[in-house]
């Protein structure tokens, strides 16, 4: 005893001594002390936020029972076991695609042409949507009332769209009525007689529609932020076209716009539902036989007056409209360059909100979360636009005038955070949600029929699900900061906005925060 009562009062002695003593004793060495709590009170909170975030890690498992808070990849092998789309092309360049589902009782039948208002001239804007609304005015065999009773007695849906790049003619009708469809569809394309007064009479309804797009301002948007965007090019003109042109648009030339555009290689003709393909293809050999066999391509067309993005801007200060909407876009990929797809998680990364929905709060999308919480705007969409050869990519809001400042720093630290930061959980979430609204949008015959046509336009071929969901996953955290150095980092930006947007920043602060000083 009075050797360890030495040892604990005499801690200076020397480590020979000290080591000989020790080595006599045969009691145990005793445990060292605790550690003190740091004092620090950053090291505090670290302590804190490290035991929150060990429990986010670890949840309930009561939970974890029907879900789980962490986003995983998931086998959809069983869910790609979609029917197989057969393709057809005939001598003349035509091609001829369906989707057969013989356990359905409707079929939808369309025309996809490979030709828009992009491939129009400064004179002639405006007469692919104006050929749209003729093209049901009647044919040599059909006239207008006859159609409309033909197509209502059957009980089928007969419609048109034109966009940029591509004019769609389609009919979702019975499974007997499908021949019948598909002989309308074959009369109004090739037959149509284009009367001088019904074109007369149909001026003034254009005209009206386009004072009814100018009272859309999402639509008025979109249509400036083209304009501003490919300005002086072909991609920046409106689809309807100027009232000038409509007034003096002639049947001479909906007919040229039809011979030169309306040629067989440069159209799809596709169907889905209670179709066989092997049918199908002959009755579209006997219809479509008057359609142009020129091969020229619209690849080549498009090389002929390129679309060619410019950084700038348009505002329209409006104070009588009580929310403020703009549109900010960077130059996007064509449908076919291979960074498409990651813009496509990146869209979907950023996510849409609308404040009248709810939620919110706790979405994914760090962007939607930033501006429900503090509750800078009304709603806000990202979106991601493809054309033959660009694209816009951005994010489109509409909020209140005195959020404006706000909701556009919130907007552009989330665009050009994915240069720096980007998280694998919240890629893979956004993953599944692409692939999910990728499965929910071809639920029917119409949406898939559409599909199969414009796939085909653009891509040549139709893309199958489960090769397209491998290119999705393959799209990592590294991949999209790659994608968007190359998109966003320091690029120009294209900026449109409409409605009281005084204190919307200039086009130089918005063009200053495509990149962070990191040092």
């Amino acid at each position: 005893m009075w050797v360890r009562r030495l040892l604990t009062l005499s801690p200076r002695r020397s480590h020979r001594h000290l080591s000989t003593t020790t080595a006599t004793l045969t009691t145990p060495t005793p445990t060292p002390p605790p550690t003190p709590p740091p004092t620090m009170l950053y090291d505090q909170l670290a302590i804190k936020v490290n035991q929150k975030l060990k429990k986010l890690q670890n949840p309930n498992p009561k939970f974890l029972q029907h879900t789980s808070p962490h986003p995983t990849l998931i086998d959809h092998t069983p869910i790609l076991s979609t029917p197989l789309t057969r393709v057809t092309t005939l001598p003349n360049g035509l091609r001829v695609a369906t989707e057969s589902s013989l356990a359905s009782k409707t079929a939808t039948v369309g025309v996809w042409i490979d030709a828009g208002s992009r491939f129009e001239t400064e004179e002639t804007s405006g007469t692919a949507h104006f050929l749209e609304h003729m093209i049901f005015k009647g044919t040599e065999r059909r006239g207008a009332r006859e159609l409309e009773e033909e197509i209502e007695n059957m009980g089928g849906h007969l419609n048109a769209y034109t966009s940029r790049e591509q004019t769609t003619y389609f009919a979702k009708v019975l499974d007997r009525d499908v021949p019948k469809a598909l002989d309308i569809l074959s009369d109004i394309l090739q037959n149509s007689t284009f009367d001088e007064k019904r074109i007369a009479r149909e001026r003034d309804v254009i005209l009206r529609e386009m004072e009814e797009v100018e009272g859309q301002t999402e639509e008025v948007i979109f249509d400036h932020l083209h304009a501003t965007a490919f300005q002086y090019t072909p991609l920046g003109r409106t689809i309807l076209g100027s009232a000038e042109n409509v007034k003096s648009i002639t049947k001479n030339d909906i007919k040229n716009y039809i011979a030169t555009h309306y040629t067989a290689p440069r159209t799809v003709i596709a169907a889905s539902g209670a179709v066989k393909h092997e049918d199908f293809v002959e009755q579209v050999k006997k219809l479509f036989t008057k359609l142009s066999s020129d091969a020229t391509t619209t690849t080549e067309l498009v090389a002929k007056a390129p679309a060619c993005f410019t950084g700038s801007e348009v505002r329209m200060i409006d104070d009588d409209i009580p929310l403020a909407q703009f549109a900010i876009a960077f130059e996007g990929a064509s449908w076919t360059d291979p960074d498409s797809i990651a813009l496509m998680v990146m869209q979907s990364m950023l996510g849409s909100w609308n404040k009248s929905a709810g939620g919110g709060k706790h979405m994914g999308s760090e962007l939607v979360q930033r501006v429900s919480i503090n509750e800078v705007a009304e709603s806000m969409m990202a979106f991601n636009t493809n054309y033959k050869d660009t694209g816009l990519f951005g994010v489109y809001a509409v909020a209140q005038p005195e959020y404006l400042d706000d909701l556009a720093y919130i907007i552009m630290n989330s665009l050009s955070k994915m240069c720096y930061r980007v998280s694998d959980e919240d890629v893979t979430r956004a993953c599944n949600q692409l692939k999910s609204s990728l499965l929910l949008h071809i639920d029917g015959t119409g949406p898939i029929a559409e599909d199969i046509g414009r796939q085909l336009l653009t891509y040549g071929r139709r893309i199958p699900y489960a090769e397209l969901f491998a290119r999705i996953d393959a799209v990592d955290a590294s991949t999209v900061k790659r994608v968007a150095n190359r998109f966003i980092f320091d690029k120009d930006i294209a900026l449109a906005a409409v409605g009281p947007i005084q204190k919307l920043p200039d086009y130089n602060w918005f063009r200053r925060r495509t990149f962070m000083l990191r040092y």
